[in-house]
């Protein structure tokens, strides 16, 4: 994982959804597939904003550029999520947690559930 990329802005965001979810397409594909209207000219140049960041990358295809995710969606929201956690609580997901369930936004059973789950990641010592 890299470091951490800088913030999405609302329409950059609505279309590296669209690529997150399709997978690789072109600025036409991504046009046909927005739910408003946008010129041609707007979708390429926030898809030229989403390589400056290091959201996306693009080949040629065909005479047009094929634009792909460098990282996946959930890789992304992982790399934002630690940068919360270490500029508010001092690296401690412990408190993001505690933070969490005091603010009723996660029940003590989700967090059991979610335990459960990532016992397959965790090598025993």
């Amino acid at each position: 994982m890299t470091k951490t990329l800088p913030p999405l802005g609302d329409l950059e965001h609505e279309i590296a959804n669209l690529i997150w979810t399709h997978g690789p397409m072109t600025a036409a594909a991504v046009r046909k597939l927005l739910p408003r209207p946008l010129k041609d000219p707007t979708i390429r140049t926030v898809l030229r904003r989403l390589e400056e960041k290091g959201y996306f990358k693009h080949k040629v295809e065909h005479g047009a550029f094929m634009y792909y995710a460098t990282e996946t969606r959930e890789q992304i929201a992982v790399q934002q999520v630690k940068g919360i956690v270490d500029r508010f609580c001092g690296g401690s997901m412990e408190d993001v947690l505690v933070g969490m369930v005091k603010a009723a936004l996660i029940e003590p059973a989700q967090l059991q559930t979610i335990a459960g789950k990532m016992k397959k990641f965790v090598k025993p010592r």
